[in-house]
């Protein structure tokens, strides 16, 4: 998970939770989970979008992050206890440490962000959704055999059966 950060044009600031830009992503097949912005994202707002995952998802094994205050906040960290979740946390100055998020970070930057300028939040949470739903399904991975990320999860459960 990371944020990206970004402004309305009335110059009030935003920022995206991506697990990429605002966006969480699955290390394995790729996906993008969610896209979140807001005005701020506080540690309980990151843990109620993880949830909020969890009612289509597992619960993941492990979460990798920077060291911002949302991920070190006690609350995200008890949250990561109860749930079994272990923390990564990445080094400080090293963003490649979480190469797959930081890479998503700058697709949805040039896609969303760059492109458009935003009169509301909520113009930038449907222009995000869209974004999300395209890049799963039409966006084609190398590491993916070629594959959108959608197409390689449905692949990955058909294997399990």
């Amino acid at each position: 998970m990371d944020f990206v950060s970004d402004a309305l044009v009335n110059k009030r600031k935003i920022r995206v939770l991506t697990a990429a830009a605002a966006a969480i992503l699955d290390d394995c097949s790729r996906e993008v989970l969610a896209v979140h912005a807001d005005f701020s994202l506080p540690a309980q707002k990151v843990i109620d979008i993880l949830e909020l995952i969890a009612l289509v998802r597992p619960y993941p094994e492990q979460i990798r992050v920077d060291n911002g205050p949302e991920f070190l906040a006690d609350k995200f960290r008890r949250w990561c206890e109860d749930k079994g979740i272990a923390i990564h946390y990445i080094q400080p100055g090293k963003p490649m440490q979480n190469g797959y998020v930081e890479r998503l970070n700058r697709t949805y930057r040039e896609d969303v962000l760059d492109a458009y300028l935003f009169e509301s939040l909520e113009q930038v949470r449907i222009l995000s959704d869209e974004w999300m739903e395209d890049y799963n399904r039409f966006h084609p991975h190398q590491a993916l055999a070629g594959l959108a990320p959608a197409t390689f999860a449905k692949k990955l459960e058909m294997d399990k059966v």
